[in-house]
Parts: structure tokens; sequence; C-alpha cells
């Protein structure tokens, strides 16, 4: 068989399997996502060689712009259900203070401990800022999880993807030597302003061709507005693309922010109807970037690969929450600001930016993918692990802090609404 069907039969093979056990992973510790890595692990390279994906091949590459823009259209497209209504000011601090701290003290930690240089050491940071709450997803759906910390996790995650962008694309470029100078000015100003009015531009255009509910009530079927969504999606990133001037991914992050805000009906027909679609290409990455993984590459910074692990899930994370937390006007309880420094694991943004990183062949990305890499998997056992025990005892906190307050004539705090 060639690799193809073989590809064919694993992937067939994992979606019957995680459809079977999807039911046990909710009442359980399992995993669904630790369970596709740890199959493309035994799979690929570091294991049975079933799977063969090179890291700088075209499929690869391929696999991962496909995952960025489904990936960074659909967090866009949440923006507005979230940001833009209530409870934006914990996500807002998390993004403007947390991310920029949490990146800056990873940056530090592989320069010093790893002794990466500093442009791949920042490169590491990028890669490590954003999370994903996805992989602990008794977190964001458990009801017994107050409100208001869901809400600030989820959409924290939504926004940080596109967000570490602005981090990673010209550390990247500064790495690949194509930076410096009037050239390095000219990719800021350049690229990344051309991709976002570009983007603000496809949007507008976006929102204003598909008949609004009330001008045409029925005429285009539900799943056809999800294509359509879609459809503006890959529009967005191949026209940048084909024109060569402006950053294809800001303009899908921000295109869909745009298409949201003007057009919630979109947003909310997307949600519901492309899950499946977003789930499948989470699959892939999970399993092409556990297939190229081996445990020689993983460890092989030794211990300082141990400590950057270290650094990453617990100081880094921690000292970011906290910092921005400072003077919130929700005055958190000490438990709720300890379970959101917990809760921010590393998973499908940082796997698909590696990917996407050593299918360019950018310099010292290997070693800094290989770190980012052992976060990953780490975060996924970790966080896959607590997510339950952690969810069921913040509800245990949270009930308790209300019959308090109900008992006292007190205002029920707001870390503690369900």
């Amino acid at each position: 068989m060639d690799n193809f069907d073989i590809a064919l039969i694993v992937l067939g093979g994992l979606l019957v399997v995680g459809a079977l056990l999807s039911g046990v992973a909710k009442r359980s510790f399992l995993s669904l996502t630790a369970l596709y890595v740890l199959a493309g692990f035994a799979l690929g390279e570091g294991g049975l060689g079933v799977l063969q994906f090179s890291a700088d091949s075209g499929f690869v590459k391929e696999l991962a712009i496909l995952a960025l823009v489904v990936i960074l259209f659909r967090d866009g497209l949440e923006v507005e259900s979230e940001l833009l209504a209530t409870q934006w000011h914990l996500p807002l601090r998390k993004l403007v203070v947390a991310m920029p701290i949490t990146a800056a003290i990873i940056t530090l930690a592989g320069h010093l401990i790893a002794g990466l240089s500093w442009l791949e050491a920042g490169l590491l940071g990028a890669l490590l800022s954003p999370t994903d709450p996805v992989l602990s997803s008794a977190v964001v759906t458990n009801p017994r999880v107050p409100r208001l910390i869901r809400n600030s996790l989820n959409l924290e995650s939504g926004l940080n993807d596109g967000l570490a962008l602005a981090l990673i694309i010209p550390i990247a470029a500064a790495l690949n030597g194509t930076s410096d100078g009037q050239v390095w000015w000219q990719f800021m100003l350049e690229d990344m302003s051309i991709g976002f009015v570009a983007g603000i531009a496809i949007g507008y255009v976006a929102s204003m061709l598909i008949p609004r509910p009330s001008d045409l009530d029925g005429a285009i079927p539900d799943h056809h507005k999800v294509l359509y969504a879609l459809g503006v999606a890959f529009l967005t990133y191949g026209l940048l693309s084909l024109a060569g001037h402006g950053n294809a991914f800001i303009a899908v992050y921000v295109c869909a922010i745009t298409l949201g805000v003007r057009r919630g009906d979109i947003r909310d027909y997307f949600s519901s109807g492309a899950e499946e679609i977003v789930e499948l290409v989470k699959l892939g990455i999970f399993v092409v970037f556990g297939s190229i993984l081996t445990v020689q590459a993983l460890f092989e910074s030794g211990w300082a690969a141990v400590a950057i692990v270290v650094v990453t899930l617990t100081v880094a994370r921690t000292a970011g929450v906290w910092l921005s937390l400072i003077g919130n006007r929700e005055r958190l309880s000490t438990q709720t600001k300890a379970f959101m420094s917990w809760f921010g694991p590393k998973g499908v943004a940082t796997m698909t930016y590696s990917l996407f990183l050593l299918a360019l062949g950018i310099p010292g990305a290997t070693e800094v993918t290989n770190l980012a890499a052992l976060c990953v998997v780490t975060s996924i056992i970790a966080h896959g692990l607590t997510d339950t025990p952690g969810a069921n005892w913040i509800g245990r906190r949270a009930a308790a802090a209300r019959e308090k307050a109900l008992a006292t004539g007190t205002p029920v705090p707001p870390d503690a609404v369900v």
C-alpha cells in the first residue's frame, strides 16, 4: 500500500475509535487529544514507522496552512460572541498583559537554560504563548465551573492563537535572514498592515454579499451559510498569497473578526455547523505532529528541556496571569487565580505553528520545535489528567462561596456564579 492508503486507514481507524471512546472520555480523565498524538507517535518515526511524514514535506506544510486558515477563521468569528458583549475584562487583561509576560519568561528561560540565541528563544516564547482549553474540555464545558472562568479561558484561547502570529511571523522572518534594516520595517509596516486592511475589506464585502435573514428568509440553507464562511476564509488566504503582499494568515483572522462583528448570524451558523470540520483538521494535526516526534528529539536538550517544560507550564503562565489580574475589578479569589493560572494548556496552535515553521525550513526551528513539542506532550498529559478533578474542585469552591453569600445576605462573588 502507498502512503495515502495507509493514511486513510489510520485516519478512519482513529475516527472510529475516537467516536467509540468519546462517551468514556467525558466521564473520565481520558483525553482523545492524547490518544491521537500518542497514536501518531506509535505509528510514526518514533515507533512502528507505519506513518512516514517528513516535517519539511509539501504535505505537512499544506496541512499546517489548511489547519491555520480554518482555526484562525473560527477563532476570529468567536470574538463578537463574548468579547464585545460582557465579561471581556479578564480575557483582555490576560491577552494584553499575561500573554507577553508568559512569552518573555519562556524567552528568558530558553536563552539562559537551553542556550538558544535570543531570536530562537523568542520564537520558543511565541510558540508557547497561546493556550488551548479545548485540551481541557471539562473546564470549559462543565456547568459547575463558574461562568466567568469558563468564558474567560475559552475566549482567551480563541484570541491568543491569532495574536501569537504578531510574535511568530517577524521572529521567523528574522531567523530566516529576510528581515534586517529596511526590510524589517517593510515587513512590519507592509506585510502586517496590508494583511490587516485586506482582512477588514474582504470581511466587510463578504458581510454585504450574503442576504440577511430578514431580506431573504430561508432562501439560503443553513449548511450553505457554513460553506459560504469557509469559502470566504479560503478566498482570503488565496488572494493574499497570490498577491504576494500582506500576511495571509493575519488577513484571514481579521476578516473573520469583521464578518463576525457585522453578521452574528453567520458566526452562529459556522459555530454549530463547522464543528466537525474543525475537529477533523485538528485530528490531522495531532496525528501528523505525533508521527514526526521521537523520544531522542524530544529530549535532545537533556535536563534543559525538562526545565523549559516546568517553567512554561508553571512559572511563566502563573506569573503572567497573577500579574495581569492585579487590581482587577472582579476581585477574584486566590483559588480562581490559581485555577486559571494552571489551565492554560499548550495544544493545537503550538503544534500547527511548529509544523509550519519546520516545513518552511526556518534556521533553528528544529531545536525550538522539539522543546515546544515536549511542552505540548507534557501539557496534554498533565492537563488531561487534571481537568475533571480541577473542574470539580473549583465547582465545590464556587458552591461553598454561593452558600456563604446567601447565608450572610451578601452579593454572590462573580467567580462563584454558574
